[in-house]
């Protein structure tokens, strides 16, 4: 099986960037966002080959020549992730991925109750867990996983409100997990209530009005800007029970499945186990579910996972980044002409190039990329080398 093109969906949500994913792959900027750039198979925007051809019904029609033996056997006839560009102009939603038993639970019942694979109230889009890695592009900034307890009573002290003061509360009967759980379960469950907004309101000009007193300056920073973007939202509010997380282009974060997490600003190359399982509780127009978050989200106050990497080359620098999951690892490519490097040996591998020109090569054939482009190696394939002068990234299979 060859090497083929891939031509690919870019999702236009309301928080895309205006350029970045444009500049990329060729499109006007129009003022519409572009949000991410999809490469897989996942079955609501599939890759697509030459023809028009789904790569979803290549992978099927031939599972060991796209696949391999070894990932067909541990993941049956499907591709296990999902490559992205994502393009955050503005913070995307207060968010957690299901783990697998929750996944295959809550996608089984809104199967039963009827809800379409599309149904703007659905949760549960397939039965898949999604780990996710995201590797910066440029300075990134998000959210992940929760503070402790003590940290979160600090950032709240000289707040007034009535949600800041039920979190206190809640926090002050369980400096632990279950503390946490229990505010934010009060944040969420606060969302739509009629006092709720002017609530929120009057926390953010305490906020504000601390400016040169606060004990986190970044904190409350995020705070405003999000209650800029979302008025009235208590998951403003949230933010202050999360890690803040910022990444300089080439650092990663991993987010495991349960981790209540937001994206805020930046573009990067993100990573996933196949899946558009996204549970919300805030800060979107999209559909909320927060009571499936609350249950699916892990408590434990950690700092943000940083995934392994490994860099090698003597004029190539190649950069392997790999997360404690099964589905999925990346790697980049920053090429000099002088040295080709390989890449992963076996597998399906995608390859997308962000910048340059390079040529992907087999002992059967070779394929050029130019900025934008991507391709499929097959497993077929074999013993696959990158060469040029390109900056790739490659999904791949450990």
């Amino acid at each position: 099986m060859a090497l083929a093109h891939l031509d690919n969906t870019v999702q236009r949500y309301d928080w895309g960037g205006l350029e970045a994913i444009q500049d990329l792959v060729g499109l006007p900027s129009d003022g519409s966002p572009a949000a991410e750039l999809w490469l897989g198979a996942h079955p609501s925007a599939p890759s697509r080959l030459a023809g028009g051809t789904s790569l979803a019904d290549v992978v099927a029609a031939d599972p060991d020549a796209v696949l391999g033996r070894r990932v067909a056997d541990r993941f049956g006839p499907r591709l296990p992730y999902l490559l992205k560009v994502l393009a955050a102009r503005r913070a995307l939603s207060l968010q957690v991925h299901p783990r697998p038993h929750a996944a295959r639970a809550g996608f089984q019942r809104e199967n039963r109750a009827g809800l379409s694979l599309d149904a703007a109230d659905r949760s549960f889009h397939d039965e898949q867990h999604k780990p996710e890695m995201l590797v910066a592009l440029t300075p990134f900034e998000g959210l992940a996983g929760f503070r402790s307890p003590r940290a979160v009573l600090t950032l709240l002290d000289g707040l007034d409100g009535k949600l800041v003061e039920q979190v206190r509360e809640a926090l002050g009967r369980a400096r632990s997990a279950v503390g946490l759980r229990a505010a934010l379960e009060v944040l969420v469950a606060a969302r739509g209530s009629a006092w709720c907004a002017a609530d929120v309101e009057a926390t953010v000009a305490g906020v504000r009005a601390r400016a040169g007193a606060s004990p986190s300056q970044r904190a409350d920073a995020t705070v405003l800007q999000l209650a800029e973007q979302h008025p009235g939202d208590p998951g403003a509010l949230v933010s202050l029970l999360l890690n803040r997380v910022s990444l300089e282009p080439g650092e990663a974060m991993f987010v495991p499945a349960g981790e209540v997490h937001a994206y805020l600003s930046g573009l990067g190359v993100e990573i996933m186990a196949s899946s558009d399982n996204v549970l919300r509780a805030g800060l979107t127009t999209k559909h909320v579910d927060a009571d499936a978050l609350v249950e699916c989200a892990a408590f434990a106050p950690r700092p943000p996972v940083r995934p392994d990497a490994e860099v090698v080359g003597t004029h190539s620098l190649v950069t392997t980044y790999r997360a404690p999951v099964e589905e999925f690892a990346l790697t980049t490519f920053d090429l000099d002409p002088a040295e080709p490097a390989a890449l992963a040996p076996d597998g399906p591998r995608i390859v997308l190039a962000l910048d340059g020109a390079a040529q992907v090569r087999t002992e059967a054939g070779s394929i050029d990329l130019a900025r934008g482009e991507s391709c499929l190696v097959p497993h077929a394939a074999g013993a696959t080398t990158v060469a040029g002068d390109g900056h790739l990234v490659c999904a791949w299979v450990p």
